[in-house]
């Protein structure tokens, strides 16, 4: 697959200083509660979870649950597919959906209904960015980290085609399919 290297779209630096304010901000919420369930929301949320989950000064313990709606190409389906679920007890617990992009609202807001399905005490969202304008579903963020426009974005953690998911800043490309 021939691409040319992705147009920066926020730097490394900038990510950074946002997952510090929003893991300062998670653990102030979540200052007085028991251990938060963070549920990582795969591939993508790998490299964000990590940078977060090691910036909160709160007791936190770490899920993962995979989901597919893209397959390889650039177009969702809209149709959400569980993959994996999570493995540990959720029930009466905090939990977090931590999520790399949130662009229609078709997943966050799937996952939101299946994990409440699980009973926990609260379910809220974190999502690393979001396309507002591509909303079809209306699904809260709680906590967010960018807004950005209706491009295809890669980079920490966010990929096409399972190509530049590494890349330490999130930059625009355009997909050739």
């Amino acid at each position: 697959m021939e691409q040319t290297d992705p147009t920066v779209l926020i730097s490394e630096a900038d990510i950074q200083a946002r997952v510090v304010e929003l893991a300062e901000q998670i653990s102030q919420d979540y200052a007085d509660r028991e251990q938060l369930v963070l549920v990582g929301v795969l591939k993508g949320s790998f490299i964000f979870l990590a940078d977060l989950s090691r910036r909160m000064t709160i007791p936190r313990v770490i899920e993962f649950i995979a989901v597919s709606s893209y397959g390889s190409g650039s177009q969702s389906s809209g149709a959400v597919r569980l993959v994996m679920d999570v493995r540990g007890n959720i029930e009466n617990r905090h939990v977090l959906i931590v999520e790399d992009i949130v662009d229609t609202g078709h997943t966050l807001n799937y996952l939101i209904g299946m994990l409440e399905s699980h009973k926990p005490a609260s379910v809220k969202t974190c999502a690393l960015v979001r396309k507002a304008e591509r909303a079809e579903v209306d699904v809260d963020v709680d906590y967010l980290g960018f807004d950005i426009p209706d491009k295809w974005v890669v980079g920490y953690g966010l990929d096409y085609a399972e190509q530049n998911r590494t890349l330490p800043y999130i930059g625009t490309i355009t997909p050739t399919d």
